[in-house]
């Protein structure tokens, strides 16, 4: 059975408090097995015979937007694309390793060239970007507090949704759920 990560924006953030065991409840309601929860950020893995991720992003954030009582974005990626993502080297190592941080940032489709250009036009001599179809790869070479990127501003200038992890987050989770065989 395929296995999942689902990545939801807008837990734990911004006075909304989710507990994990609560998130865990409500996605084996859904149907879905093997349901666990990676730290506390909204950051959900299961199994489902389902393999149309649109489809299931649809039916997560039905659920939680009823349950929560307030939007949820949600963002799903096979355990597949998990690794590939944590092996992925959109900047020079040398850059990485000196950048304060390093992120990936999750949307629901591949952007088009208008969209690419856009997050490109964030591009400083603080922060970096790079774009693969649906993931947005951020690096921050000073403290984020010096940047003028932040995730309201890129989703106020795409006109969508977007949630970002930390890629140390990405490689834990690729190490930990590697792809079922």
């Amino acid at each position: 059975m395929p296995r999942y990560v689902a990545f939801l924006r807008a837990i734990n953030v911004g006075g909304h408090n989710t507990k994990m065991a609560e998130l865990h409840r409500l996605f084996e309601g859904l149907g879905f097995s093997g349901v666990e929860t990676f730290i506390a950020s909204g950051n959900v893995i299961f199994e489902t015979k389902s393999t149309a991720m649109a489809r299931l992003e649809g039916k997560v954030e039905t659920c939680l937007s009823k349950a929560l009582g307030y939007p949820v974005s949600v963002f799903v990626r096979s355990d597949s694309e998990i690794a590939a993502i944590a092996q992925s080297k959109p900047f020079p190592d040398s850059a990485v390793k000196t950048a304060r941080a390093f992120w990936v940032g999750f949307v629901a489709a591949p952007l088009g060239r208008e969209s690419e250009r856009a997050v490109m036009g964030f591009k400083t001599a603080i922060d970096d970007f790079h774009v693969d179809g649906r993931e947005i790869y951020w690096l921050c070479r000073k403290g984020q507090g010096e940047s003028r990127f932040s995730n309201a501003a890129l989703e106020r200038r795409l006109g969508f949704r977007a949630t970002f992890r930390g890629m140390k987050t990405i490689h834990r989770l690729a190490a930990k759920y590697p792809p079922l065989k």
